[in-house]
């Protein structure tokens, strides 16, 4: 099919496949159309409506602008699927596919489910997300910003690295060094469960939410709890961290906090040793302090 006869066109019940069979198109309405094992099917397109459509191919989506897809398979056979595109919304769909979405601005994802979800979203900007399920999400949104979460599941590790301008809700995160060197970054009503839990952070805030993880929250600068709970193996918690915290749950072990304010119930370990680093002032107050501290 020839870029003429795409063009402003409707497709439907079609398989396509082999180089590029689309390239450059626009403006097409796409319905239950398979693009078989082949390379980079929309490339170089824009104005794309992709309903009940199943992607087998790799690179299908790439260097486009304006593309909706609805109710549509992509299959593991179509890796790294939506890179260096502006403007994507996709909903109902199954993303089988690793390594979706590099460099992608705008993106909005609803009621999506991406089980094999390694190295997705990395450098993309302007990011919506609600009712989404991922699994298998190793560094998932390396260096992303200006993202917008609400009724997520995330199971993988090393997520939300360097990410910045970030609004969460409602989520349950499953992740060891979840938020990494991230920069302004709100959590709400939200489960995080994971070891080194926001290390290297600047300005997170966690608001109602509940940590688990062995050493959560160390070497953070302007870090901010509200009305947090703390699981018991989320133990020496803030090493070199300067926060102001108010813990409704007893904590298990505090390390070397390096300045503000931590009010919580109790501790059941308050470690200052000689390697705790200036100021060295914060203050911990505790409504029960137990008797070996």
């Amino acid at each position: 099919m020839t870029d003429t006869i795409a063009n402003h066109q409707s497709i439907s019940g079609r398989e396509l496949g082999g180089e590029r069979p689309l390239f450059a198109a626009h403006h097409l309405n796409l319905s239950d159309v398979t693009f078989t094992a082949g390379e980079s099917a929309l490339k170089c397109c824009r104005d794309i409506q992709a309903d009940h459509c199943r992607f087998e191919g790799k690179y299908p989506l790439w260097h486009c602008k304006g593309v909706e897809v609805t109710d549509s398979v992509f299959t593991p056979g179509a890796r790294a699927a939506i890179w260096y595109t502006s403007q994507c919304v996709m909903k109902r769909t199954r993303v089988e596919a690793p390594k979706m979405f590099r460099e992608v601005t705008g993106v909005t994802l609803e009621d999506v489910e991406i089980p094999d979800a390694q190295e997705t979203l990395w450098h993309c900007n302007d990011i919506r997300i609600n009712r989404v399920r991922v699994s298998n999400a190793d560094y998932l949104f390396m260096h992303s910003g200006y993202i917008s979460i609400n009724d997520y599941v995330q199971h993988g590790n090393y997520s939300f690295q360097y990410c910045s301008n970030v609004v969460i809700r409602n989520a349950d995160i499953h992740s060891k060094d979840a938020f990494w060197g991230t920069e302004d970054v709100t959590v709400y009503d939200s489960r995080l469960q994971g070891e080194y839990l926001g290390w290297h952070s600047r300005r997170l805030r966690l608001v109602r939410c509940h940590i688990s993880g062995t050493q959560p929250l160390c070497y953070c600068k302007e870090l901010v709890l509200e009305d947090c709970t703390f699981d018991a193996d989320a133990d020496l918690a803030f090493e070199d961290s300067d926060l102001t915290a108010t813990i409704l749950s007893p904590v298990t072990s505090i390390k070397n906090p390096r300045s503000g304010r931590i009010t919580l119930p109790s501790a059941g370990e308050i470690i200052i040793d000689a390697n705790v680093l200036q100021p060295a002032d914060c203050v911990i107050t505790q409504t029960d302090i137990p008797e070996n501290v």
